[in-house]
């Protein structure tokens, strides 16, 4: 699974490798401990290109009749998301890039658990294949996004059984292109490389949503 995670780069990096193309209309800022219902960063494809903003982590079907509903899909998962009602269509037609350059997984050590932040090799950005959705009542309008999951590579498989879709770089524009065929979106939800990640030990102050400084990131010893 994924609860936790980071996006440390600069701005300026992330519009040329992600290739924006429409300006930037928020606030950005490095973070160090993204938590579920918060604002995350994320590209969707537009008439004129990808286009950088940012959706609330948790996604909330267009159909739902209680926006709490988000706090339960902060995950789906790869293998059932097109049979399952909340996550079906915006696979079909709202897939979406969710940036960072890591995330934390907990591994039960005695009677505590010890976080970890994992990465790719050389601490780049990555994208997660992620799905949004809007939903509105009235005057209320969300735009919320979901990251996909998959069996946990050898390197992660002795923190977690599940780790989320990393789309290597080369599948970003296809994951964003709205013509590609069910087939070719399929043949991305796997695994992320083992041999291209790495994770180590951080200190357990990123448990709190509250904390979030680059103190985190920080290995432990």
């Amino acid at each position: 699974m994924c609860g936790r995670f980071t996006l440390t780069a600069d701005l300026d990096f992330l519009i040329e490798r992600f290739q924006i193309a429409y300006p930037v209309a928020f606030e950005y800022k490095t973070r160090y401990n993204i938590a579920p219902s918060q604002d995350v960063p994320a590209v969707i494809r537009g008439e004129r290109g990808n286009k950088l903003g940012t959706l609330r982590w948790g996604l909330i079907p267009f159909w739902a009749k209680d926006p709490s509903v988000g706090y339960k899909m902060i995950n789906a998962r790869s293998e059932t998301a097109a049979t399952k009602p909340s996550f079906r269509e915006a696979l079909r037609t709202k897939r979406c890039l969710i940036l960072a350059d890591g995330f934390y997984e907990w591994k039960k050590e005695g009677q505590r658990k010890q976080p970890y932040r994992i990465f790719l090799k050389g601490g780049k950005p990555f994208a997660f294949a992620g799905l949004w959705s809007v939903w509105e009542k009235g005057d209320v309008h969300l735009a919320t996004c979901t990251i996909l999951t998959t069996t946990a590579n050898a390197l992660l498989a002795d923190l977690h059984d599940r780790m989320p879709v990393i789309l290597p770089e080369e599948a970003e524009d296809v994951w964003l292109d709205p013509r590609a065929s069910f087939d070719d979106i399929r043949a991305l939800l796997k695994s992320y490389p083992a041999d291209a990640m790495d994770y180590y030990p951080v200190s357990d102050a990123v448990n709190s949503p509250k904390n979030d400084d680059r103190s985190l990131i920080e290995p432990l010893g």
